[in-house]
């Protein structure tokens, strides 16, 4: 099957166009795409250049790439639209009528969305990264105290990546612990988790995917054998119960799902965006 190209443009990072194109283009399943990142296409020359490498995919092909763009300056914009494309731009629907909206005009300053012109804002960020990091997997548990969540599982359940993804997203300090075969011998929480019951939110994950993710980690052991991660994925589900403590499935969701699921359950507020 022929892919059909697409190139992303934009005067900045790109980000903002790949997502939203990727959203888009995630509905036609049925056909191959390929993409090709043109970030940082802030001169006219480079305009040119990109015009020119968009026309001869197209002849290469014989297809009219799909062009998607998030330029602020207009004359970039037209002069992408020369080319021998199908080009979209992914502000013009929506800048005219916010500003109408909104009595104001935009800044039209390349950047806005994934800059740091909010240092405040993007330090938020970056902390809570660090924060995620230094609280992972259950280290540092008397720094609970800070977390705006705390993630229970099962090892190699998604807890970290989720973690990282909640921290960079949204600024959310968020530290994860695994249930061991400790705790569940035990059968109860540590205090370092009781103690903070009203942030913690549990994940669960079908013992199949787990054997195959932790047999990656450690092939032919006891930890990732079929038998071990059913008895531990019980166990932790028959934690949640005991203690009531909210949970989900993590085994079909995206990281970027996921994190929406918790945040949303959770009733977790950000104040980055």
């Amino acid at each position: 099957m022929t892919e059909r190209p697409v190139f992303i443009v934009s005067d900045r990072s790109g980000l903002t166009a790949e997502t939203i194109s990727h959203t888009l283009l995630s509905q036609f399943p049925g056909i191959q795409f390929s993409q090709v990142a043109m970030p940082f296409v802030d001169t006219k020359e480079k305009v040119s250049e990109a015009v020119d490498q968009i026309n001869d995919q197209a002849q290469r092909s014989g297809q009219r790439p799909l062009v998607f763009t998030t330029f602020v300056d207009e004359n970039f914009t037209e002069s992408l639209a020369t080319a021998d494309a199908e080009v979209f731009d992914l502000f013009e629907p929506f800048i005219s009528r916010i500003e109408l909206a909104l009595g104001q005009q935009s800044s039209h300053q390349p950047g806005q969305s994934h800059g740091i012109a909010n240092l405040v804002q993007y330090s938020q960020r970056i902390n809570a990264v660090n924060y995620a990091m230094h609280c992972d997997d259950g280290l540092h548990p008397r720094d609970y105290a800070k977390a705006n969540l705390i993630l229970l599982g099962a090892s190699r359940s998604g807890k970290t990546p989720t973690c990282l993804y909640l921290a960079l997203q949204f600024g959310f300090y968020t530290a994860n612990y695994p249930l061991t075969e400790e705790d569940f011998a035990r059968d109860e929480l540590p205090s370092s988790i009781l103690d903070h019951r009203d942030k913690v939110f549990g994940l669960t994950i079908d013992p199949a995917r787990l054997h195959q993710i932790r047999s990656e980690r450690r092939p032919d052991s006891k930890y990732a054998s079929l038998k071990q991660c059913r008895l531990d994925v019980n166990a932790a589900r028959q934690m949640y119960q005991r203690y009531r403590i909210p949970h989900c499935d993590s085994t079909n969701y995206s990281v970027e799902e996921l994190g929406s699921t918790i945040k949303h359950q959770m009733g977790l507020q950000s104040a980055l965006y």
